[in-house]
């Protein structure tokens, strides 16, 4: 795509919000940070963007809470899409003025196999126990940068009473991109992380949601000041049109209400 960057590992990321490298984008470019469930959908919506209006796209991907820090460590970042509970939180404590928030749809966290193995039953709480011990590889979201699922992954393993088990054969991922790179490239059995993103990168690995007793739903917000620049605003709307928010849905977000 022309002009484009697509940014996902978090060590790029960190390198671009670190060094500045954002800053040579000019009052038409546009510079978004986001959480990786968006990732293929955003990806898609900027590229058209792109073509349409010959205006360069930078999107950096990373866990929700590596997203946002990445954005407020930017001075000229632009958009910001990560949980409307970081968004809150942030506005909350100053590091985000008020400004504008937009759901853009909600997801389930979910377990991840390689395409093509047996899919464990994940249907209850036992069953779900059974399957992590009887994975020889599992991988999941780091919690200490900020992973939605990553963090409820360990209150979940250690309801279970698992959690030295788990971990001990345990890669922490920096992002749930990286999660399933490492299902569907380097043999992990397991990956933990939101549905969409299993989805958005191979449908056929999807096990299936945590059971009930375990689901978390987690829902992923545009925020923007309230002054952003003209191009930027441009950008929200299309953003918020049927067609992106048709694309948004396809690659695994429900709609909001």
């Amino acid at each position: 795509m022309r002009g484009g960057k697509f940014v996902a590992f978090s060590i790029i990321s960190a390198f671009i919000a670190e060094s500045g490298l954002a800053q040579s984008a000019g009052d038409e470019d546009l510079v978004i940070y986001a959480a990786a469930a968006v990732k293929t959908s955003l990806t898609e919506i900027a590229a058209n963007h792109e073509r349409m209006t010959g205006r360069d796209v930078t999107v950096v991907f990373d866990s929700a809470g590596a997203t946002q820090r990445n954005y407020l460590a930017d001075p000229e970042a632009d958009l910001l899409i990560t949980s409307p509970a970081r968004i809150e939180q942030a506005q909350n404590a100053g590091s985000l003025p008020e400004g504008t928030t937009i759901v853009l749809g909600t997801t389930v966290a979910g377990v991840a196999v390689p395409p093509g193995s047996a899919k464990p039953d994940i249907s209850s709480a036992e069953n779900l126990r059974a399957a992590l011990l009887a994975a020889e590889r599992i991988a999941f979201s780091d919690p200490s940068r900020g992973a939605t699922v990553g963090n409820h992954f360990m209150t979940v393993i250690e309801a279970l009473g698992i959690e030295e088990e788990v971990l001990a054969k345990a890669t922490l991922a920096p992002n749930g991109i990286e999660t399933m790179r490492l299902v569907l490239e380097d043999g992990v059995d397991i990956g933990i992380t939101q549905s969409v993103e299993i989805l958005q990168e191979n449908r056929d690995a999807l096990a299936g949601p945590f059971p009930p007793e375990f689901e978390l739903a987690t829902s992923y917000a545009l925020w923007h000041d309230d002054n952003i620049k003209p191009a930027a605003r441009d950008f929200v709307a299309v953003l918020l049109e049927p067609e992106s928010r048709a694309i948004i849905a396809e690659e695994g977000l429900a709609p909001p209400d």
